[in-house]
């Protein structure tokens, strides 16, 4: 797991900076308008929306901002009508990557994305090229100074986990699920006063490529730009990555 667990941490320290910029509202909203459109906008009967407003608040996203994208979502407001899009690939190092998009021009999109492959050594692939060395999991993390590795991991077991894994560099424990018991863990998890740094529905590899040197410079320098792309909601790769490449880029 370290491959992913690593990565996340990035990405969840990365996104509080963006939020800070104000520049992850956009794609928020259009997770929280889509989620509204599929399944309704109460989040209480949706748990796909009620994961996407947690998020929401969790950057400080305005309330009135959640709000008009769930109308908007609903048909209560007028707006752009977004289509979910699954594009595949590989990266430098073969590097496995599926790249999850929200858009309003399928066209314009898989055009830049494409471009963007291109640029950073990868390339786009056929639908189901990689789908099957990924796995969706609900996934967890909780700062280590919550409590010692066999007390949380006790906790984490009862609240009904599939895996708990502690990798002796991170900073946080990881606590696997199933997708439809990741709120239910979390929940409990916090009943007991356990604070979490992330929660979400995510694909996690089942198995991992190991890249260095050089190629796993430009791995990272692909993952950056197809996150920073507008229409990318997320971005799920298989790479296994030495710590100190990390290290260099913070």
């Amino acid at each position: 797991m370290a491959g992913h667990s690593k990565w996340a941490q990035v990405k969840h320290k990365k996104a509080i900076v963006d939020a800070r910029k104000g520049k992850l509202f956009s794609k928020l909203s259009r997770e929280i308008s889509v989620a509204a459109r599929l399944g309704g906008g109460n989040p209480d009967m949706n748990p796909r929306l009620r994961l996407a407003i947690e998020k929401a608040k969790e950057v400080n996203m305005p309330s009135d901002n959640i709000r008009r994208a769930i109308m908007k979502g609903t048909g209560e407001l007028p707006g752009a009508s977004y289509e979910e899009a699954r594009y595949e690939g590989y990266g430098p190092g073969g590097v496995a990557i599926m790249i999850d998009v929200m858009t309003d021009n399928k066209n314009r999109t898989i055009s830049e994305i494409r471009h963007i492959m291109s640029k950073h050594g990868g390339s786009i692939a056929e639908a189901g090229s990689v789908t099957w060395v990924f796995e969706k999991k609900g996934y967890i993390l909780v700062d280590k100074k919550a409590m010692d590795e066999d007390s949380m991991m006790a906790v984490a077991l009862d609240a009904g986990a599939e895996d708990f894994k502690n990798e002796p560099d991170e900073d946080s424990y990881e606590i696997i699920t199933s997708p439809d018991d990741l709120n239910r863990v979390k929940d409990y998890l916090l009943k007991q006063n356990i604070p979490i740094n992330l929660a979400e529905v995510t694909f996690l590899p089942k198995s991992y490529v190991k890249v260095e040197g050089q190629d796993a410079d430009r791995v990272l320098r692909l993952m950056d730009a197809l996150e920073e792309h507008d229409d990318v909601q997320n971005v799920y790769a298989n790479f296994d990555i030495p710590d100190e490449v990390f290290a260099d880029r913070r």
